[in-house]
């Protein structure tokens, strides 16, 4: 990542308390060791359980070794008193809360133009949003950053990516002792994009965390890791994807309680309308054997809009201790809701209208959650956007 703005002197690598090297080896049969070693991720071939819902052949750019690798155009915005600095390939692996668990990260991470660390200090309370626009001009591109948000700060962080690349991306993000971080991530390429990768958050003790995805525009595969750094860690995940014929879109999330007394919730939504549309969400939560006193539930919710499309969604628990207050999953995937357009429906409400304010009911849920106004306008558009397309064709 290069952006025009000033940035300070490159932090050290033990800037921020570093848990990977110590992390214990992983115990989900769902997710391979992490390893920075691109050997210990082969080629792919769609058969092993982390690939068997994706198309191989559409992320090939991404999986082998780049060339004529270049990068995007960011933009950034930053609030006073947080910095970007350039990071080496030793302080990167330092800071990073895990390494690759595919090879789309491990290749981002080993072939990277940029490492670069962002930092809001320790006990600011910003006042605007910190905000980058990365902007794909075609070609491949790969990058490494690392966010971390020190203790007791507050922050609200937007990334959005547009335009048109093969970009793969490998995203750490740490949050102090007692932090609030909100963070919204908007995928809103244009048609041919790709874009694949791994982000790993670390909830601090106490911290609380709000992560929001989008993924809207180009065909996508996004690996979302969590974990936790001390009891107390509250982590909301939020996300909302739009898919249209002959587009992928594929979340893949894990939270790993490793830490008592911790919370999570996770809910993904989705809508898909044309032929081919395929969206894949495939949900972990591992609760380790010292993970007592935690509260989980995560749910993905799928409404299809037209024939043609394909919803896979795979909730999965793995629940290693009794002492727990609380644990569960849900996966609805189906048309309109006969209920409410009745409901509208009896009420006068046109049958065209009373579906366009179903969908918009389903997606505001999520919109809502974001907490930053421009983001949210700009998504309930797209949504209208994509009701007018479906309106032309019935």
């Amino acid at each position: 990542m290069s952006v025009d703005t000033a940035v300070g002197t490159a932090a050290p690598a033990d800037a921020v308390p570093n848990v990977a090297t110590a992390l214990e080896r992983l115990e989900s049969h769902l997710h391979p060791t992490p390893s920075w070693n691109l050997d210990d991720h082969p080629q792919p071939t769609g058969r092993e359980e982390i690939w068997r819902f994706t198309p191989i052949k559409r992320f090939a750019a991404l999986l082998g070794d780049p060339a004529d690798l270049g990068t995007l155009d960011w933009q950034a915005d930053l609030p006073e008193g947080v910095t970007v600095t350039d990071l080496d390939d030793e302080q990167a692996k330092g800071l990073a809360v895990e390494a690759p668990v595919d090879r789309v990260a491990a290749q981002a991470a080993l072939h990277t133009v940029h490492r670069t660390h962002i930092q809001v200090p320790a006990e600011a309370e910003l006042d605007r949003p910190v905000v980058f626009t990365a902007n794909g001009q075609g070609g491949q591109a790969r990058d490494h950053y690392v966010l971390s948000v020190g203790a007791h700060a507050k922050a609200t962080v937007v990334i959005r990516f547009t335009g048109t690349a093969s970009y793969g991306e490998k995203f750490d993000v740490l949050v102090g002792d007692g932090a609030q971080l909100n963070l919204v991530t908007v995928q809103d390429w244009a048609e041919g994009a790709v874009h694949g990768g791994q982000r790993s958050i670390r909830v601090g003790r106490d911290a609380q965390v709000k992560a929001i995805t989008a993924s809207i525009g180009g065909d996508i595969r996004l690996q979302e890791d969590a974990r936790f750094d001390g009891p107390g860690g509250s982590l909301e995940q939020f996300g909302l994807y739009l898919v249209d014929a002959g587009q992928h879109i594929e979340h893949r999330l894990f939270v790993d309680h490793n830490a008592p007394h911790t919370s999570s919730n996770v809910d993904y939504r989705g809508a898909l309308q044309g032929k081919g549309a395929h969206s894949v969400w495939i949900g972990d939560v591992l609760i380790r054997k010292v993970a007592e006193g935690i509260e989980t539930y995560e749910a993905n919710k799928n409404l299809v809009l037209t024939d043609g499309c394909q919803a896979d969604s795979v909730p999965n628990l793995e629940i290693e201790t009794g002492e727990i207050a609380g644990a569960g999953h849900s996966s609805t995937t189906g048309r309109f809701d006969d209920e409410q357009l009745f409901y509208l429906r009896s009420r006068g409400v046109p049958e065209s209208e009373a579906r366009r304010l179903v969908v918009h009911g389903f997606f505001n849920d999520i919109i809502r959650r974001i907490g930053v106004t421009d983001v949210e306008d700009h998504l309930r558009a797209i949504v209208e956007h994509e009701l007018e397309i479906l309106g032309a064709q019935q």
